[in-house]
């Protein structure tokens, strides 16, 4: 989560307030100040609901460090942190990608309930230190050391995305290593407690008692997340786990490399736009005596003089293979996106061992094979716009999922 207003940054990870922060922030000051003018009736209205502010404010700071926590260690493995955000049900912090080992995923996940247990102990010695008395500052501090320790522990709750999923996601990976597997199973068990708070949420609400409510938006919360990390997980997989040449196509020419640009131009290029069918994009090599020459780019078509055009062949304007940036067969779709993405490519070379062109892919066929992996159907006419436009779908957006996952995966 970006969105919301940037109020400034940490250790240069920008910080975001949510708009939602502002809604709890003002119930829970509200809460807080009936409740104490009701248990400590001689500090007055405007004490007991100033002191309940300043526990909203110093809650969120408590927060705040929470998700410092996991971002500093995330910083200390070399993983960049876009952002953190306070919103409705607390913070998140938006880490670029997973850590690398299962061991370095526990730490970042410990390291938030740690903070959170660090301040509850050293709070509850402040209070220990302090005046007896029901003064503000001494329940002021006693109650953000409960604050501390009650967030401390219901993040340890083993489900994604709390962070004690967190936890149990690098446990079972330890176990099992396959990062892929602990994911999955941390996320079903999210969904699974996600699924119990909303129901017994929903029931204290019906029975009458308070609070029930938050416990079945907060088991919403969690529930929709641990779904939305199970159904991330499933795409990463299939990145991670099929083969480039699953997904690419035999949709090029293989043209005479002796043709001058006129016969390549009148042939091909205008036949096929005759026929409807994109020429700029399709893929040209130029071969002769049962060799590759190269590939055609009919963009340079335009930075050759038309007078040139009957002299120049084919094999005088083809880009020799070796200077192509390609892909072997057996290249994931991970990495083959990476290789597109960090060449803005908007199709790829495959090659076979023996360095012979196997085929080509692009955009849409990657779109499309993942699709048809995950059972999913994607229209024709969104394939062919994928493969028109070299863009994908902001509602899939493959790029971003294999730039966030790790390609030892």
């Amino acid at each position: 989560m970006q969105s919301g207003t940037r109020v400034g940054s940490l250790f240069g990870i920008p910080l975001y307030i949510h708009s939602s922060w502002l809604f709890i922030v003002a119930l829970f000051t509200l809460a807080k100040g009936i409740a104490w003018q009701e248990i400590y009736p001689d500090w007055g209205e405007t004490l007991a609901y100033s002191v309940g502010f300043a526990s909203s404010l110093l809650l969120f700071g408590s927060v705040l460090l929470h998700e410092l926590g996991h971002s500093l260690v995330a910083l200390s493995q070399g993983i960049k942190v876009n952002s953190i955000t306070l919103f409705l049900f607390g913070g998140i912090a938006a880490i670029d990608r997973e850590s690398k080992t299962p061991a370095q995923a526990f730490q970042v996940a410990i390291a938030g309930p740690s903070v959170s247990f660090g301040l509850f102990v050293l709070l509850s010695l402040v209070a220990w230190f302090l005046p007896e008395g029901d003064t503000p500052i001494r329940v002021l501090t006693e109650n953000l050391a409960q604050i501390n320790f009650v967030l401390c522990v219901f993040n340890l709750i083993p489900g994604l995305p709390l962070d004690g999923g967190q936890v149990l996601k690098a446990l079972v990976w330890k176990m099992t290593g396959d990062r892929f597997k602990a994911v999955r199973a941390a996320a079903k068990t999210g969904s699974l407690l996600g699924g119990v708070a909303i129901a017994f949420g929903l029931f204290l609400t019906f029975t009458g008692y308070s609070g029930g409510l938050w416990i079945a938006l907060l088991g919403w919360f969690v529930l929709q997340n641990a779904s939305a990390y199970d159904r991330l997980t499933a795409v990463q997989q299939v990145l991670s786990t099929t083969p480039v040449s699953d997904a690419m196509t035999r949709h090029f020419r293989v043209v005479d490399a002796h043709l001058t640009v006129r016969e390549f131009t009148d042939r091909y290029l205008l036949s096929e736009l005759y026929d409807n069918r994109d020429a700029k994009h399709q893929a040209y090599f130029a071969a002769s005596e049962g060799r590759y020459r190269g590939a055609i780019n009919v963009d340079d078509l335009r930075f050759i003089d038309r007078a040139e055009w009957e002299r120049k062949t084919l094999t005088d304007i083809a880009h020799p293979l070796e200077e192509l940036v390609t892909v072997r067969e057996n290249t994931n779709l991970l990495n083959s996106i990476s290789v597109m993405e960090s060449h803005k490519l908007r199709d790829l070379m495959v090659l076979t061992p023996a360095d012979a062109i196997a085929g080509i892919v692009d955009r849409g066929d990657i779109v499309q094979t993942v699709a048809e992996k995950m059972g999913m159907s994607v229209p024709k006419a969104e394939i062919d716009r994928i493969k028109a436009e070299g863009k994908y779908p902001s509602g899939f957006p493959l790029h971003n999922i294999a730039s966030n996952t790790t390609s030892d995966s």
